[in-house]
């Protein structure tokens, strides 16, 4: 069993996965902490900001995660005025926008979040960086 155990620490793809995300998010949010954001409030802003994706259920799976989670942290960018709900076509679609001041928030995080971008390409080199981010690619569509 102890050896199993070795084993599980050296190549569980969970924990390893795990491991580098919790290393990666310290970089984007040592960045992003002028501007009072974390990695995962930059990245759903980010995407409601672009207008590919404004509805709750699209934005849960396209950020893969749970509706409920993504529901939870939205009401609290609501509360801070960073976003809105609008009244959609159907009275159960609840299209989320970006307010003026999550525009603004958004707008002063995103070279916050570039200076992170260009601090870990530096770290991996650009091979490693290309190869991680499409094996990363890959790993989320094949599951």
């Amino acid at each position: 069993m102890q050896e199993d155990l070795h084993a599980i620490g050296r190549s569980c793809m969970a924990l390893k996965a795990r491991m580098a995300a919790r290393t990666v998010t310290r970089v984007y949010d040592a960045a992003l902490k002028p501007v009072g954001l974390r990695i995962t409030q930059f990245t759903v802003l980010a995407c409601i900001g672009s207008g590919d994706v404004n509805s709750i259920s699209g934005l849960a799976d396209y950020l893969a995660i749970e509706r409920t989670t993504l529901t939870r942290n939205l009401q609290l960018l609501e509360k801070k005025g960073i976003i809105s709900f609008e009244q959609g076509e159907d009275s159960r679609a609840r299209p989320v926008k970006l307010t003026e001041k999550g525009e603004e928030l958004l707008q002063n995080a995103i070279p916050l979040w570039q200076d992170a971008q260009k601090t870990l390409q530096e770290k991996l080199g650009s091979d490693e960086w290309h190869m991680i981010s499409s094996g990363l690619n890959i790993l989320t569509k094949s599951a």
